[in-house]
């Protein structure tokens, strides 16, 4: 059955689609864009800590969001009760938004017959006993293996999400969409010292791909060898220095501090750092940074975005030259750009706006380890953790969870406390080896803005960056 076929059957048995598409045209007349969103969504969530399983939880919703555009601005209703009544009463809120417009309704999003993951319910195909025992044996797993593990907190979280997108010319498009997680954290002790280690994978996906045992075990080994690791760390230095970072999910430094600024609607309304800097440089040759959403059973890939325009690969940055922002529709029409499939809204309840997918700077070819032996005195960063970014400046910091100390081209030891300490767009201006080991994040991110949090990936290979700047612990 066709993902078309299937939110059919979800939503308009209850509701008739001809007064749907009715209520539609209502909303936007006048208008120049915008959209039915319906939305059906299973979601669930269970987690162990410290042998026992503390929370368990299953929720299904459906709801609408009806968009209408003019302009500039933007009339949005959302609804719990899918039903010709309430589309109506939401029709006649929106449609306001275009009164005394006379805009031109836009052009429907292309069709598209990619598929980027399976349309299976990904909840139905494991049991609940099932999930639990699996977390048990995580549990009793990672005290076997080390006689200091003292905690350990692991969590399946999935859901399923059904959408369907109606136009007011009759058009659509629907889309179905999978999503895992598995999380493990490990604490350690010795000599009266406490660490941690925390390791995540997932996707748009089955729980078959992680829950096989090779699979699991190996969330609990990196998380168990990242607590042990941080036992013998030493205090982070602090000062300008030389920073290497590793491949894969250290690319969320690109994301935050460099990704969030090349999205349309903060350079159209000239609040991003990059405001203006088209086609120019911004940063150093051999960078090259592309936004794809259309990679298989990725965190981040979409088919259709939540306005209904097919994903993209969508390059941002080529050999250092800034050629491209991340577009919805809205501001892809106001900047006189084709849209890039990047409309993403957390759920119906929420409008759309310019998102990143899977953001991911390509391979140089250095080899790594040339790449560290070239550090004379810095830090080689392989796990970031939280941090926190200022989209009109640029500015960012960011704390790593898993760095090493480098002099002469050797690690001499773990630290910990190391933070990052930057602004996003001199920071690329640094980067002056790139290596040939591009990965990516294991699909474990969450981006939010302006309160809203959608599944994203990151990718990068090694990178050396000159001249930044590190806070330290020690004293």
């Amino acid at each position: 059955m066709s993902a078309i076929e299937t939110t059919d059957r979800l939503f308009f048995q209850a509701l008739d689609r001809a007064a749907a598409e009715r209520q539609l045209q209502t909303a936007l007349s006048g208008a120049e864009d915008g959209e039915l969103f319906l939305e059906y969504v299973e979601s669930e969530a269970v987690s162990l800590d410290d042998g026992r399983i503390r929370s368990a939880s299953f929720d299904a919703t459906r709801g609408f969001g009806l968009r209408a555009v003019a302009g500039e601005a933007s009339g949005y209703a959302h609804g719990g009760e899918i039903s010709e009544a309430a589309l109506a009463r939401a029709a006649a809120t929106v449609r306001t938004v275009a009164s005394g417009h006379s805009g031109e309704l836009a052009a429907a999003p292309r069709a598209t017959n990619a598929r980027l993951y399976d349309d299976a319910n990904p909840l139905a195909a494991m049991e609940f006993p099932a999930k639990t025992a699996l977390l048990a044996e995580i549990d009793a797993y990672a005290r076997a293996r080390d006689p200091r593990v003292t905690q350990v907190m692991a969590s399946l979280v999935g859901n399923w999400q059904a959408v369907r997108i109606l136009r007011a010319d009759g058009s659509g498009t629907a889309d179905l969409r999978p999503l895992v997680r598995l999380n493990v954290s490990v604490v350690v002790e010795a000599h009266g010292r406490r660490e941690s280690g925390t390791h995540g994978m997932g996707g748009r996906f089955g729980y078959d791909r992680i829950v096989a045992p090779g699979q699991w075990k190996a969330a609990v080994d990196e998380a168990l060898r990242q607590a042990v690791l941080n036992l013998d760390s030493i205090p982070a230095p602090a000062g300008e220095m030389e920073v290497v970072l590793g491949p894969g999910w250290p690319g969320i430094l690109l994301h935050e501090a460099i990704g969030h600024g090349l999205e349309g609607d903060f350079n159209r309304k000239q609040t991003s750092a990059f405001a203006g800097l088209l086609g120019t440089r911004i940063a150093a040759p051999g960078v090259t940074v592309v936004d794809d959403g259309t990679l298989p059973d990725r965190r981040g890939s979409i088919t259709v975005d939540d306005e209904g325009t097919p994903s993209g690969r969508t390059v941002l940055i080529e050999d250092g030259i800034l050629v491209g922002f991340l577009q919805d529709r809205q501001n892809a029409r106001l900047m006189k750009v084709a849209p890039t499939g990047n409309g993403r809204r957390q759920s119906h309840a929420h409008t759309p706006m310019p998102r990143m997918t899977n953001t991911v700077m390509l391979g140089g070819d250095r080899d790594p380890g040339e790449i560290l032996a070239s550090v004379k005195r810095g830090i080689w960063g392989v796990n970031f953790a939280g941090g926190q970014v200022d989209i009109t400046s640029g500015k960012f910091v960011f704390s790593m969870s898993e760095a090493y100390l480098v002099e002469n081209g050797k690690v001499v030891a773990p630290v910990r406390g190391a933070m990052l300490i930057g602004n996003g767009p001199e920071a690329l201006t640094k980067v002056s080896m790139i290596g040939n080991d591009l990965a990516l994040d294991p699909g474990i991110g969450t981006c939010g803005k302006q309160g809203q949090g959608v599944p994203v990936g990151v990718g990068q290979p090694t990178l050396k960056m000159t001249g930044l700047t590190i806070g330290g612990t020690a004293v």
